[in-house]
């Protein structure tokens, strides 16, 4: 399967910059897996897709200021740090840029003496590991001197920092938002729980391996980048009940997808832990726990439209965005929803 199969064209101006005042008030676009039929929608009508004794599942993660500037010691020249991964205390993964101004050895100062790093090595993969020194907490300094690491394609400035986060967002360690969430409000999940739907939480960090983009022309050449998961006892014991009674389990964001395909056996059980998971779900992959899938429109020939096309067809997927782009849809991190049902 080629990287090329997932193209499609989408004109820049579709790009949203800003996220709407009113989360809900997305467009959601509809889409049975099994027809290709298409509806259209208001995401605050997401309910009626819902049915009692259904599980929605909802990834916790909180996005932290990942994006830091730091001037070379030796040259004073500025570049740019994305957090990716805490190895320790004060070990980071980091994506830099430009790379060639970060070797080995090279020490960087933060917030004018606020903060000291010093890179430790370069990976295989271009990702340099950091090492920081400060007095005080790392938390703290970095909520001071961190920016919120928004997708370069948005090219707007973001008024409020929440705004980036779900209003259900706990658990912090990620460099990206799990942007299906971002059109819940309070009082839609309530409506929802009210419902009867179970309503459950998970934990995958967003970092690299869920937006990097794919170089191999063939896809199974693609190697995702590890990323941090937790389910704890409760949640996976809702999932598994829901599954036992014929209830559909409804995953938001493509992070849940990854976190509950990643920790099921192969009966599609869902077992308790935490750990690391780089599973890569494209065409042909056969799903052991999701039955529907809340999510955002994708970037052409990612990793995340090929999971959208495993899960609903590629010629579906490509049929939706292609009526999606002539809706004039809001696409990526601040754009519409769509459903996969």
């Amino acid at each position: 399967m080629r990287k090329e199969d997932f193209y499609f064209d989408l004109p820049e101006e579709l790009i949203a910059q800003v996220p709407l005042k009113d989360r809900e008030s997305s467009r959601l676009l509809v889409l049975d897996k099994k027809t290709g039929a298409i509806e259209h929608e208001t995401f605050s009508n997401i309910i009626k897709y819902l049915n009692k004794g259904d599980c929605l599942v909802l990834n916790d993660t909180r996005v932290i200021p990942a994006r830091l500037f730091g001037n070379r010691k030796d040259t004073g020249s500025v570049v740019e740090f994305l957090l990716l991964k805490r190895i320790d205390d004060n070990k980071w993964e980091t994506l830099v840029k430009p790379g060639k101004k970060a070797k080995p050895g090279i020490v960087f100062d933060f917030g004018n003496g606020t903060m000291e790093g010093k890179i430790l090595e370069v990976k295989d993969d271009g990702t340099r590991i950091i090492e920081f020194r400060y007095d005080g907490v790392f938390e703290q300094i970095l909520d001071k001197l961190g920016e919120m690491p928004l997708p370069p394609y948005i090219k707007a400035k973001l008024e409020d920092k929440e705004r980036y986060q779900t209003v259900y967002s706990k658990k912090e360690g990620s460099a990206a938002a799990p942007t299906a969430g971002l059109h819940f409000t309070k009082s839609l999940l309530k409506r929802i729980e009210e419902k009867g739907v179970n309503i459950v939480y998970i934990t995958l960090h967003v970092g690299l391996g869920t937006f990097r983009p794919v170089k191999s022309e063939n896809i199974e050449e693609h190697n995702m980048h590890y990323e941090y998961f937790e389910i704890d006892e409760n949640s996976a014991k809702i999932i598994n009940e829901t599954k036992k009674a014929g209830g559909n389990i409804i995953a938001v964001g493509t992070t849940s997808v990854r976190t509950l395909e990643s920790a099921a056996n192969d009966q599609g059980e869902v077992l308790a832990q935490s750990g690391w998971t780089n599973i890569f779900i494209y065409p042909g992959y056969k799903f052991k726990v999701i039955d529907k899938l809340i999510t955002n429109f994708h970037l052409p020939e990612s990793t995340l439209i090929m999971l959208v096309s495993a899960l609903a067809g590629r010629e579906n997927i490509l049929n939706a965005y292609q009526e999606a782009v002539k809706l004039k849809y809001r696409f990526f991190s601040f754009g519409d929803a769509m459903l996969i049902k």
